[in-house]
């Protein structure tokens, strides 16, 4: 039986809001993220879908502790990062990085390419003047770029070339696991390829582990071993992508997934169009929170939370119906 190398268990995010009315607290809270569970294994990729908002880019950064959580537990090789102290959680995220959405944004405008890519070797300490040049130049290589391209600005380069520059300075302390926000949602079709490959690549050479978050569903079936969809700070659906692509079990992603195009335009495909909006996670539904734009929702929907139902080893679902 498989190891997880991150296992995470009722993780939650409740940001406070603050009062209109001044020197009065409020008790609001926006719910951002609201009792993830999940499991990621080493030398897997774990794909994060969900609309805009349910919480993805969160639950990201609660992973890695850049962000506390308001309850829950993160533990990565079964230590728990919430509860380590700051000097055991800086030796920790050597082995936890992330390359982020915004390739433009990510990085210092004011530092040298090599300067960035060694940036994280200094933080931690690691290695002398003269090796942490030696080792930016193997990593500007290995992404694919020129070594000399360590004494260039980054605003020389080209959005794809960025994006190498953010997985070389990832990849500078030989991490284990690598979140990936978004990391081609900004580049042209043709490049986004390039750097998917290039993930592929370097996950398979340094035996890597992803989480992957992306809205590009078919990036994710090319990309993902197994895929987590999310809606309003919940995973709803967990499984192998052939199993959540080939046999849905949640009316959300059924939706989701019958917005991918058709491969063949001649060939029927039923095409769920969603009623409503999604809710505010300030206020968001009791029971189920789909419960409001599901086409099949039941009275029990309105009242009761599901509970994750497993269909298969694989496979489960938070939804009355597979019940």
């Amino acid at each position: 039986m498989r190891e997880p190398l991150l296992e995470v268990e009722g993780l939650k995010k409740h940001f406070p809001v603050s009062s209109p009315i001044p020197f009065k607290k409020s008790d609001q809270r926006v719910k951002a993220v609201d009792g993830l569970s999940f499991k990621v294994y080493k030398g897997e990729t774990l794909g994060v879908v969900g609309e805009s908002g349910c919480g993805k880019s969160t639950m990201a950064r609660l992973v890695n502790q850049l962000i506390k959580p308001s309850d829950g537990v993160v533990n990565f090789k079964e230590a728990n990062l919430v509860d380590m102290d700051a000097e055991r959680l800086r030796l920790t995220r050597q082995k936890i990085q992330m390359v982020f959405q915004d390739p433009y944004a990510s990085l210092d405008p004011r530092l040298q390419v090599g300067q960035l890519i060694a940036e994280p070797l200094v933080i931690h300490k690691v290695g002398t003047t003269a090796t942490r040049k030696k080792r930016v130049e193997e990593l500007l290589e290995t992404v694919g770029l020129n070594k000399r391209y360590a004494d260039r600005f980054p605003h020389e380069f080209s959005g794809g070339q960025r994006q190498r520059i953010n997985i070389a300075r990832a990849l500078s302390l030989n991490p284990e696991l690598i979140i990936c926000d978004e990391p081609v949602s900004a580049l042209d079709v043709s490049v986004q390829a390039q750097v998917i490959n290039l993930l592929k690549k370097l996950q398979a050479e340094f035996k890597l582990t992803y989480i992957f978050i992306s809205h590009d569903l078919n990036v994710v079936r090319y990309m993902c071993d197994r895929i987590a969809v999310m809606y309003l700070g919940r995973i709803v659906e967990i499984g192998t992508y052939e199993e959540i692509y080939k046999n849905p079990q949640h009316p959300y992603t059924k939706a989701l997934f019958s917005a991918i195009p058709k491969e063949n335009p001649f060939a029927d495909k039923e095409h769920i169009i969603l009623k409503g909006t999604v809710p505010s996670p300030l206020n968001p539904p009791t029971g189920c929170h789909f419960h409001e734009r599901c086409p099949v929702a039941m009275d029990i929907c309105k009242t009761k939370e599901p509970n994750m139902i497993t269909s298969k080893d694989t496979h489960q679902a938070s939804c009355h119906l597979i019940n």
